[in-house]
């Protein structure tokens, strides 16, 4: 197998990396760590003398006596030769570790290359344990066959040692008593895919070659078939039984590793456009085919983190739910249980299944799930599968992370998306019924069979708000069969039937409740992104059920507000009609700058028409010091001009810097054939109009000084009569400055006009069509609070 690399200093990491999958693809992992040392030498000593693009070739050997892997690096530079160790430079990795190493130069390129010989006449080259197959040797003649029996205790103490161990190895059993395995064996396990001694102790079964050391210090090439009594753990036994290597077919059973194709298929079986799960079965086919096992399965970490569940599988089980137990599944490296009754009979008897070998599915340092095959009967498999098992493992879960990614960026996209709806839909909404029937209809169908929200009150009861079927027919039987206030416990028997989970989300904001959203599932599990996304929701709802009841604290203040400052109904006038409409710019305000009022002294009324300079809680704060003090000086006898003089200096001395008034303050006085007498002062306030009996309208009243502006100012009162069917009109300049554009409503004796076209209409007619004007003049919304206030005379 061939590759190329450019000449960067990234290239010996990518060689290293095409090195290890290859030998775990051939089954060589016990060579690993000596021909990545020696792959990590050529291609760096490559790149830094010859500085070209760089071909790695890996070779095995098999028919070679003995057999032998070679691997050659190939630049683009053979002028630049390779430096002797001798010098401080150059291969010397190649000098310590290979069997053999060359250079051969050509005139377009250079190529460098080692040979690690598999097993020679003295023993195997980079044996590590368990080891995998390796390329089959002659046997050796029966006659000369010694099988050694050890016995060593769970610790790999050694506790019996027979006569031919004794002459495989040159040690009595007085010399190797009490001993450890770990001291007679040259365990190398810093292989990519190799277990440690302590790691295979503790497995059922394996067989694989290992060097032992003898008396005379020797490294005697051996195969060793291992098993693990069962039992407690300090009653087990470890069992060894030894050949000499040559002697290996003795002890090796029918090998099951993965066919060398296995990487391959594997590689294009992930790489297609099919969904995962069907990717994932496929793949667990060809495991299965290639191992010869009965089933194979892909099993990933379930969402509760408490077990795997099966994403893909193949063979007699292959049709397997629900959740896998972690208990086999625990290790981080490959690992093989010999007989499942022996540690999991549950498991066992889940997967129908004996033997069982398995490799993590790994992200970064965290275990994912597992590539699992299993067999009927024990004993099936040994290690050599098992590391095997690793090689299309990592294959996999770098397929399984990336699709994990992208299924949890799609869920973080929905979750954003639907979660801005939700923002679009309960946005600008002051009602908590309307916000209850929106949180209920947004988390059904979607997420929810049907959903109840509670909502609970300033007061601090709670009461069911809303509830909501994905059918809706059932509306009304679920509202009966829900508790009026949700339960503590959420108990099978106080829920609508049919529904397999039931949940309840409280609604909190600012660390108060505002109540809960209780959705009814038919599904008996709450993914995390799910609950999650609920969790959001119901911030989101809560902190539009505080807004609404902040807004329904204010309308409630409002009207307050709006009963101090404004006259809760007019009185009757004798001889005297009168109508009233009153509109304050802002939005949801009771009550704003302008005001009104029409109250009886005595045998005489008085009406006041005022503007507060600005608008807002400012404005009705000084609207409400000029209504009461007008009440109060009328009560006490002052004519309108003392009044406005006395008010004009309690502004100047009680009211914010810059806080004018303007005001319009009559004083009605009834007369016998109707109508009535009128004294009246307009302080900076639009002159009222008069329509008379026959159509004409003027002016009534001349236009003073603003209230509030100079210290010491004095005010006059006017006085005219209202006869029967003559009309007064009263109103601030919210109507005769209305705007459209540069000209407004008033300009050129606007308001006159439109008062003349008002003959004969009563005054609560009057009234509305000037409104209406106001309304139709501009298509913009008035930015300026209206007071308009018609008074009609009549016949007695």
């Amino acid at each position: 197998m061939s590759t190329a690399f450019a000449g960067t200093p990234q290239a010996p990491a990518a060689a290293r990396r095409f090195v290890r999958d290859t030998l775990a693809e051939w089954q060589l992992s016990h060579v690993e760590a000596d021909a990545v040392l020696l792959t990590s030498e050529l291609v760096t000593n490559a790149v830094v003398h010859a500085g070209t693009a760089v071909e790695l070739t890996c070779r095995l050997d098999a028919a070679a006596a003995p057999p032998r892997l070679e691997i050659q690096v190939d630049d683009r530079h053979p002028l630049r030769t390779v430096p002797p160790p001798a010098a401080g430079r150059g291969l010397t990795l190649a000098e310590t570790l290979a069997d053999a190493w060359g250079v051969t130069y050509s005139r377009t390129a250079k190529r460098v290359w080692v040979r690690i010989d598999l097993m020679d006449d003295t023993g195997t080259k980079g044996t590590a344990g368990p080891p995998v197959s390796a390329p089959a040797v002659a046997a050796a003649p029966v006659e000369s066959l010694r099988v050694a029996v050890i016995v060593a205790d769970s610790g790999g103490r050694v506790l019996s040692w027979s006569p031919e161990a004794e002459e495989l190895l040159g040690r009595t059993a007085g010399e190797a008593a009490g001993m450890t395995l770990g001291e007679l064996v040259a365990w190398r396990g810093d292989g990519r895919y190799t277990l440690t001694l302590n790691d295979t102790l503790d497995l059922g079964r394996w067989h694989g070659e290992s060097r032992m050391r003898h008396a005379d210090g020797r490294l005697i090439p051996v195969y060793v078939s291992h098993l693990r009594t069962g039992g407690r753990a300090g009653d087990r036994r470890v069992v060894w039984m030894v050949v000499a290597e040559a002697h290996r077919y003795v002890l090796a059973p029918p090998p099951t590793p993965l066919k060398r194709e296995t990487g391959s298929r594997i590689r294009e079986v992930l790489a297609g456009a099919r969904p995962l799960p069907e990717r994932l079965r496929a793949a667990a086919a060809v495991v299965q085919a290639s191992s010869a096992a009965d089933a194979a399965y892909v099993l990933v970490r379930s969402e509760d983190g408490e077990g795997f569940a099966v994403a893909g599988g193949s063979g007699a089980t292959a049709g397997l739910v629900g959740v896998l137990g972690a208990g086999v599944f625990s290790q981080s490296g490959p690992s093989m249980v010999d007989d499942l009754l022996t540690t999991d009979v549950e498991l066992a008897q889940q997967l129908d299944a004996r033997s069982l070998a398995c490799a993590p599915l790994k992200a970064g340092d965290e275990v994912k799930g597992y590539l699992v095959v299993t067999a009927a009967e024990p004993g099936r498999f040994d290690s050599g599968l098992a590391a095997g098992l690793q090689h299309v493992a990592d294959q996999v879960a770098r397929h399984v992370e990336r699709e994990r990614l992208a299924e949890r960026e799609r869920a973080y996209r929905g979750r954003l998306s639907f979660l801005a709806e939700a923002g679009e839909l309960l946005a600008g909404v002051h009602d908590e019924n309307l916000i209850a029937a929106l949180a209920a209809q947004l988390v059904v169908p979607k997420i929810a069979r049907w959903a109840a929200v509670y909502l609970t009150g300033l007061s601090g009861t709670t009461r069911l708000a809303h509830v909501w079927h994905a059918e809706e027919r059932h509306n009304a039987e679920l509202r009966r069969a829900l508790p009026a206030v949700p339960q503590q416990e959420l108990g099978a028997a106080d829920w609508p039937p049919g529904a397999a989970t039931v949940l309840s989300f409280p609604l909190l904001t600012e660390g108060r409740s505002h109540g809960a959203l209780v959705i009814g599932r038919a599904e008996p599990l709450l993914s995390r992104e799910l609950a999650g996304l609920l969790a959001d929701l119901c911030r989101l709802v809560a902190l539009n059920l505080h807004t609404a009841m902040l807004y329904a604290r204010q309308e409630t203040t409002s009207r307050v507000l709006q009963r101090s400052l404004l006259p809760v109904r007019a009185p009757a006038i004798p001889g005297l009609e009168s109508a009233v409409i009153y509109e304050p710019a802002e939005e949801g305000a009771a009550v704003g700058g302008d005001f009104y009022d029409l109250f009886a002294v005595g045998g005489r009324w008085w009406f006041a028409l005022g503007d507060v300079c600005g608008s807002g809680p400012e404005a009705a704060a000084a609207t409400g010091l000029a209504r009461h003090a007008v009440r109060l000086l009328a009560k006490e006898g002052y004519t309108v001009a003392a009044i406005l003089d006395r008010l004009n200096d309690t502004l100047i001395d009680e009211a914010d810097e810059g806080r004018f008034l303007s005001l319009l303050l009559g004083e009605l006085t009834p007369l016998p054939e109707g109508g009535a007498r009128c004294a009246i002062a307009a302080a900076g306030h639009p002159p009222p109009l008069m329509l008379r009996a026959d159509g004409t309208v003027e002016a009534v009243a001349s236009s003073q000084l603003l209230l509030g502006i100079a210290d010491g100012a004095e005010f006059y009162g006017e006085t005219f009569e209202l006869a029967p069917d003559d009309v007064l009109l009263c109103v601030t300049d919210g109507v005769t400055e209305r705007r459209e554009g540069n000209r407004l409503l008033d300009d050129d004796g606007g308001l006159s006009l439109l008062l003349a076209t008002c003959a004969g209409l009563s005054a609560h007619a009057v009234a509305e069509r000037v409104r209406l004007a106001v309304a139709a003049f501009s298509a913009e919304p008035s930015r300026d609070d209206m007071a308009v206030l018609v008074l009609k005379a009549v016949s007695a």
